[in-house]
């Protein structure tokens, strides 16, 4: 049994697919998955999805890239109004109630997680939202809902799925600051950066480090692999992105799947692939993965 740890069936790529695809992720021995949400909407989709399936379950929370929204409407705000009061700026007013969105939703039965939460500093090309840029104010806005966010887990006592994008240090800080022992053994770097400090940081704290397709690629990864002990690793698609790459020796050119989007039926090929470069066999990379997977989200 293989357990895909992080896969967006909650985006518009599955709509009217999710059936066919849950049943071909348990025919390719994928018969766990956990669906993360990245803002109130595709939380709710979540939560719905899981409810409606064996084996499926539910994180929900908001991304740091969502957090623009809140950004935004703060900014237009300010420029129609001047001298306004901090306390009714309707970005906080937003904030507050689709947190208490996000609280209601963690008491459903299915739902495991808060996440994918964190901090993002990259640039996105494509994006929803306007003239998208990086700027400290946004950082900081993204770092108090991540620490609120974080609360959220701590008092609910669920796991912690952690979206961390070019800001290491950002995210290194906020943890120190809101880490409590509930969280040993109950987080996970999602799409974890190839970097040694975050990898030691996940040893010193009882971190899981999530992997996915693109370690069939990404040569920096590749390395960064054989550092992490097998018993921090778990297996995620994030789905529908970073659908893995081909090999049939595992050496010379990849090639792209033959599917648009990923999905979890992947996660054998993900096994494969990292079972390789670590020498060990599919099937011991398999059970120990899973039984991190149980671990971190305590099924």
């Amino acid at each position: 049994m293989l357990f895909d740890t992080h896969c967006h069936l909650n985006f518009g790529s599955f709509d009217g697919k999710v059936d066919k695809v849950i049943d071909e992720a348990k025919k390719a021995g994928v018969n766990r998955i956990v669906i993360p949400g990245t803002d109130v909407p595709t939380s709710k989709k979540a939560v719905k999805i899981a409810e409606e399936f064996d084996g499926i379950y539910a994180a929900v929370g908001i991304h740091p890239h969502h957090i623009m929204q809140y950004q935004i409407s703060n900014i237009k705000y300010q420029n129609d109004i001047s001298n306004i009061k901090q306390d009714v700026i309707p970005a906080k007013a937003g904030i507050h109630f689709d947190l208490m969105q996000i609280e209601k939703l963690l008491q459903r039965p299915k739902v495991v997680a808060i996440g994918e939460v964190g901090i993002d500093r990259h640039i996105y090309q494509k994006t929803k939202y306007p003239d998208y840029k990086i700027e400290e104010e946004f950082i900081e806005l993204q770092k108090i809902i991540l620490q609120e966010q974080i609360g959220l887990a701590i008092e609910y006592d669920k796991s912690l799925v952690l979206h961390n994008r070019e800001a290491k240090n950002d995210m290194i800080k906020v943890l120190n600051n809101n880490w409590n022992k509930k969280l040993e053994g109950r987080s996970v770097f999602h799409c974890c950066e190839p970097d040694l400090e975050l990898l030691e940081y996940a040893k010193n704290h009882k971190m899981f480090i999530g992997v996915d397709g693109d370690i069939t690629y990404y040569k920096e990864k590749q390395e960064f692999i054989k550092n992490i002990p097998l018993e921090m690793l778990v297996l995620e698609t994030d789905s529908p992105f970073l659908n893995p790459r081909l090999r049939q020796d595992f050496g010379g050119q990849a090639e792209p799947l033959k599917s648009k989007y990923n999905e979890p039926r992947n996660i054998p090929l993900i096994a494969e692939f990292i079972a390789n470069l670590k020498n060990i066999s599919v099937e011991k990379l398999s059970k120990q993965t899973t039984e991190n997977a149980r671990k971190l989200f305590r099924l």
